[in-house]
């Protein structure tokens, strides 16, 4: 979470003459570090007006499909007969909100709640049935929607009925694509204010997400990760370019994925993570270093988290000359991070 022009306590800091007026800020990965930056992780909250909404009773509204009874008298109801399916008896509101019922004839229901509805027709039928014992029931919902967007197996249009529908379960019928999905990069999108939530980091500890419940209209989209990599070079297995899936990949977790090297048997060996080289031409890159030789390096690891973006460089220990290295290296991923960027957008076109 730190970004280049944060502040760095001293004892972080590496003392590098070849660093000063370099591309880069080396920043030392300790204890501390790891601390500060899950301490702003842990400081993510849901905005307030989010948790304030508390759905209403269902309002009904245009092209529903509703099942109005009159209790002892069949012909109200079922004017079909009884054997025509329910179905077939239902009364669909017009695009007008209004609706046509024997004896009272038009009816202006778009807004109103079922009981509402059910009060206005069995005042009007009282005029010609003593003691009418009206009952509304919806069969089909329709005029109410929720649109989902992104990486969802289900992606589309979810109709909004009588139940209460949190944002929780809403994404479980969703169904979230694991192999595509950015689950740090949730975005509700509410009376034409945009929302931006960390799925996976509000789930995964203590939060209120669970009261967080849908408005008719909601527009709820799960980013994609295809734009959203790690890059992992220098002295490893595997290198290359690994999908960011959720907020909480650590740095071994990321060695771990290319076949190592792992931090206990990097004999000789140091591991970077660079950060902020999409922002290069305004500000500096960050480096992160770790030692692996360290008796604390597969803690220290563990717990670091990565970002979209990071390039991950493990090489020989007691590299000095900075500005060589960087000088090679932050080419290489700036022309590879550009081609990514560049198929994703031809995709996203097509």
């Amino acid at each position: 979470m730190f970004s280049p022009g944060m502040h760095m306590d001293t004892d972080r800091l590496i003392s590098q003459d070849s660093a000063e007026n370099s591309m880069v800020e080396m920043v030392q990965i300790t204890p501390k570090l790891i601390a500060q930056d899950q301490a702003v992780r842990n400081g993510l909250t849901i905005p307030q007006e989010l948790l304030d909404y508390i759905p209403e009773n269902y309002r009904i509204g245009a092209n529903d499909a509703l099942f109005i009874t009159v209790w002892d008298h069949p012909e109200l109801t079922i004017p079909g007969g009884q054997q025509q399916p329910t179905s077939a008896n239902a009364r669909v509101v017009r695009d007008d909100g209004t609706l046509f019922y024997p004896f009272i004839g038009n009816v202006h229901v778009a807004g109103k709640t079922l009981e509402e509805l059910r009060e206005i027709i069995a005042t009007r039928l009282a005029r010609y049935i003593e003691q009418p014992q009206v009952d509304v029931n919806v069969l089909e919902y329709n005029s109410q929607k929720i649109y989902f967007s992104g990486a969802f197996q289900n992606a589309g249009i979810m109709p909004v009925n009588a139940q209460r529908l949190t944002l929780l379960q809403a994404i479980g019928q969703a169904d979230i694509d694991p192999q595509r999905a950015d689950l740090s990069n949730l975005t509700l999108i509410r009376d034409g204010q945009t929302y931006q939530l960390d799925y996976d980091r509000l789930t995964s500890n203590t939060s209120r997400i669970g009261e967080v419940y849908l408005k008719p209209g909601d527009k709820v989209h799960m980013g994609v990760n295809d734009a959203r990599k790690i890059l992992v070079m220098g002295e490893i297995t595997r290198p290359g370019a690994i999908p960011y899936r959720t907020s909480k990949m650590t740095l071994s977790e990321v060695l771990g994925t290319v076949g190592g090297p792992s931090p206990l048997s990097s004999s000789g060996k140091e591991i970077y993570v660079i950060r902020g080289i999409d922002n290069l031409e305004t500000e500096k890159a960050t480096v992160f270093q770790l030692n692996a030789q360290s008796p604390s390096a597969f803690i220290l690891a563990n717990r670091f988290e990565m970002q979209p973006q990071d390039v991950v460089f493990v090489g020989a220990a007691g590299i000095t000359r900075w500005n060589r290295v960087i000088s090679q290296l932050l080419p290489t991923a700036t022309i590879l991070y550009t081609g990514a960027r560049t198929d994703d957008e031809i995709r996203s076109n097509n």
